[in-house]
């Protein structure tokens, strides 16, 4: 049996599109285009990419905390309403 985690898929999946140029001052810019602002710098592209994942994780967790709607990223959807199950099935 598969597990899966839906914000690791997520956050993966909208990594995976992410495009990344390098500066006149051979700093890294990086983007991730379908999530509007998700953007991040570093002296190396390995560190730009890692301060990538951490605005894209505070920019995820923000936007479900206001209730912004996120893009669908790969048929992956954060925006519907959670399924409870009922405490008495645990």
């Amino acid at each position: 049996m598969s597990v899966r985690f839906v914000l690791t898929d997520y956050v993966e999946q909208a990594l995976s599109s992410a495009t990344y140029d390098k500066l006149e001052d051979g700093a890294f810019a990086g983007r991730i285009p379908q999530c509007k602002g998700v953007i991040a710098f570093g002296a190396t592209l390995r560190e730009c990419q890692v301060e990538l994942r951490s605005v894209l994780e505070d920019w995820i967790l923000l936007g479900l905390k206001l209730g912004h709607p996120l893009p669908v990223i790969a048929g992956i959807d954060l925006n519907r309403e959670p399924q409870r199950e009922p405490v008495g099935t645990l």
